[in-house]
């Protein structure tokens, strides 16, 4: 079968995927942002797309977003017409929507099956945006904005034939007439590399060293940012280190911003949390560092005591899902994806996101406890998440059968190929101009572990159903279906 994948910053979220498929025996090409890349990956075949514009200077603030997905849906859709020139013809478009390059096509290839990536769909209320009042913005035009934020998401699941959402959270945020074509499968955890390790050292930047003996409290994000509750776990760390006073706490991520507004007069969030606690904490016992190797980030998770883990109602987090699998005993935000993966009592604490003092006090009472109680816990959240999100036996087969299953079983177990293709040599996270945004996307294709193949196709739960339930979607198209979302 002849797949196409596109995303933006290729492979993102199909970097066990893809080469799993290439492996299986399909031909597998991935279409992503840069201008040159690599022209083939672990057996993928790569071809790149460029836009040939920037986002417009002066445009109206609340259609800046849908003009960035314009430009790049532009620049992917000229390289598709020159992929189709030369006699390709994917059975099936696997792509992430976040970005716009999907947009058209169905223009290109009006017959391809299309599958989307449904990470989430923007609400006004009941998911990230007003969730937090500190940070509401006054004008309530922004509202606006954000409706029209989904003008990307809705134009492009009336031509997408099915989607696929890594929590069963995450599929609810789109509307019915969407959610029902959405499969549930999360993206996978390598649970066999991410263990607990009660040998695990971790250094830190002075060169002391932290084991399992010593009591850890952690806090890892991407960036150190609100909606990752950042603000909160600082306010709690006050009473947190008079309560405990042995306690070290290790806090790995960046000072810049991934969702959200930037920090006010060019400071950094990290900073101004940090000076808003910094007179009645113990800085020598509060370790910022940075962004790490996955090792050490690995060594940080084997040697908590504590794993925090906060966010808005958003996409869930991989390394919630990583503490999980590495044993850690985690102290979670109450909210609604974290909720879709841990339960109070059996697999972690839950507690408001907002309230600092709620959050001390359960850090606090659980390291006031037996340690035998947290490594219980620890045990339970890694069990349940090799059982329900394991890459290797649960959600690396279940994303296979359901790209596979969009090109009907024919097609699937492998009709003649069409010739073969010759590649080519904010203060809003999604509102960047294009130019400063592909900066950041021409790197290095990743080299990712190679996916063994699999040997034939596995009937899987999905990660988010409870065990021995079928893998989640509320129905699916037909082909005539599918001819009439044209």
């Amino acid at each position: 079968m002849r797949i196409l994948f596109i995303h933006q910053n290729f492979p993102g979220q199909y970097r066990h995927l893809a080469p799993a498929l290439a492996a299986a025996g399909h031909e597998v090409t991935g279409l992503r942002l840069a201008r040159t890349a690599p022209a083939e990956w672990q057996g993928v075949k790569v071809v790149t797309y460029w836009p040939q514009r920037s986002s417009t200077p002066g445009i109206h603030p609340w259609v800046v977003d849908i003009e960035t997905k314009v430009v790049r849906a532009e620049a992917a859709f000229r390289a598709m017409q020159a992929m189709a020139a030369r006699g390709y013809r994917p059975d099936v478009v696997v792509a992430h929507p976040g970005w716009g390059e999907s947009l058209f096509v169905k223009r290109v290839w009006p017959d391809t099956t299309l599958g989307l990536y449904c990470e989430f769909f923007y609400r006004v209320h009941g998911a990230d945006w007003n969730f937090d009042r500190e940070f509401q913005p006054a004008d309530p035009g922004e509202d606006c904005r954000i409706d029209l934020k989904n003008a990307n998401n809705l134009m492009q699941f009336e031509t997408a034939d099915a989607g696929l959402s890594p929590t069963t959270w995450q599929a609810d945020t789109f509307p019915e007439r969407f959610r029902s074509r959405i499969t549930v499968c999360h993206d996978g955890i390598d649970t066999s590399t991410v263990t607990p390790d009660a040998t695990a050292r971790l250094r830190l930047p002075d060169g002391r060293e932290l084991g399992r003996g010593d009591e850890v409290i952690t806090f890892v994000n991407r960036n150190l940012e609100p909606y990752r509750g950042y603000h909160t776990f600082m306010r709690a760390l006050p009473e947190i280190m008079a309560r405990r006073p042995k306690a070290q706490v290790v806090i790995v991520g960046g000072s810049d911003v991934s969702y959200g507004r930037r920090a006010p007069d060019g400071t950094t969030w990290k900073q101004v949390f940090l000076d808003e606690v910094k007179d009645r904490v113990d800085m020598s016992r509060i370790h910022y560092l940075g962004r790490i190797p996955y090792a050490d980030y690995l060594s940080v998770l084997r040697v908590s005591s504590v794993h925090t883990y906060l966010t808005y109602p958003y996409v869930l987090s991989w390394s919630l899902l990583e503490a999980m699998s590495a044993g850690c005993c985690i102290v979670a935000s109450d909210t609604g994806p974290v909720r879709d993966v841990i339960r109070e009592g059996e697999t972690g604490r839950l507690v408001d996101f907002f309230d600092a003092g709620a959050l001390a006090g359960a850090v606090c009472g659980l390291l006031a406890g037996k340690a035998s109680e947290r490594t219980a816990l620890g045990r339970r959240a890694r069990d349940a998440v090799v059982s329900r999100f394991d890459l290797a036996t649960i959600c690396l087969p279940g994303q296979m059968d359901w790209v596979l299953g969009l090109a009907g079983p024919a097609t699937a177990a492998g009709e003649p190929a069409a010739p073969e293709l010759q590649t080519a040599a904010p203060d809003d996270a999604s509102e960047v101009r294009i130019a400063e945004a592909v900066a950041t996307a021409e790197v290095a294709v990743p080299d990712v572990g190679a996916v063994p193949a699999r040997k034939s196709p596995a009937k899987t739960r999905s990660p988010s159903a409870p065990a021995g339930t079928a893998a989640t979607t509320r129905k699916k198209k037909s082909r005539s279906g599918r001819q009439a979302a044209r």
